[in-house]
């Protein structure tokens, strides 16, 4: 891996005034992260976390209040960071009269592509994501797995080294969200980083190599999504051809026995999903009771 991170986000503070005079409030909370280039990380949270606020504040389209962020390597408030980044929004517009292939080269020109070159990209994008066959028809008719596929056609029509997805697959159908992650494994092949912010946690597990749980704007857990979904208390053995005596002695030994393979051992695997809700899940607070008093 290079030195250089694809990404590197350092004590990432942002408040943002409410009123006038009102308190501000603090969106997110020293968060730090780094994504080394040709990774997958996924950024999951629940409503209000702070995810779209650090991918925001990434793109430089917000300042930091605190902290910094960069992209291979430059300053995100500066122009030319932006360069070899590809972005799709949540709810991205499109012009709907505009057909998919003139979409794609309308966001091209604004690259600053031109010619021969872009006419190949445009065929290379609309083959990539799978509407070579819908590339004149106007969006208008695009269903909207068609139209975030098409979204990810423009972020990538310039051959960026980041892609960063803001729930790419938002109202998509699961036929649809299948295609897409499908696509974002094929970015991965190729070697492009992958930012991704989803509320789908099954998606994220099946293509991010690394995982980021913001809550309250804070980062409560990060790390590889294998050590992450490990369950450290416990330990399981894989055994084959195990003879029913030695099962029943197991909980004892496990020693090396003639015509037994040790398979694996390591540590159970939880979801995505359960460690979310675990990090995410409001503490509680216990409150003593108040006595009765009573007049005699």
């Amino acid at each position: 891996m290079s030195d250089i991170p694809a990404v590197e986000v350092s004590g990432l503070v942002k408040d943002f005034q409410t009123s006038f005079r009102g308190p501000k409030l603090r969106a997110v909370d020293n968060v730090s992260l780094r994504i080394e280039p040709g990774e997958v990380y996924g950024m999951i949270g629940p409503n209000g976390s702070g995810k779209s606020t650090t991918m925001k504040a990434l793109l430089g389209l917000v300042k930091p209040t605190a902290g910094t962020c960069s992209i291979f390597g430059k300053d995100s408030l500066k122009v030319d960071s932006r360069n070899d980044v590809g972005f799709l929004p949540e709810n991205p517009y499109f012009y709907k009269h505009l057909t998919g292939a003139e979409t794609i080269k309308f966001y091209g020109k604004l690259c600053g592509m031109r010619g021969a070159k872009l006419k190949h990209r445009i065929d290379e994008m609309l083959n990539l994501v799978g509407l070579d066959d819908a590339r004149n028809r106007a969006l208008k008719g695009y269903s909207k797995g068609m139209l975030q596929r098409i979204g990810l056609a423009q972020a990538l029509v310039q051959d960026p080294r980041l892609v960063i997805l803001d729930e790419p697959t938002a109202g998509v159908d699961p036929s649809g969200s299948r295609e897409i992650r499908d696509l974002i494994l094929e970015l991965k092949n190729r070697g492009i980083t992958v930012f991704l912010c989803s509320h789908l946690l099954e998606q994220v597990q099946e293509v991010c190599d690394r995982v980021g749980i913001i809550n309250h704007g804070k980062m409560v857990r990060q790390g590889k999504l294998d050590d992450l979904i490990a369950l450290e208390d416990r330990t399981e053995i894989v055994l084959e051809n195990a003879s029913p005596e030695l099962l029943d002695q197991i909980h004892t030994l496990v020693d090396v026995t003639y015509g037994v393979d040790m398979i694996s051992e390591g540590n159970p695997r939880t979801t995505l999903e359960d460690l979310f809700l675990r990090e995410t899940k409001p503490r509680r607070t216990v409150t003593k009771k108040r006595r009765k008093r009573t007049n005699s």
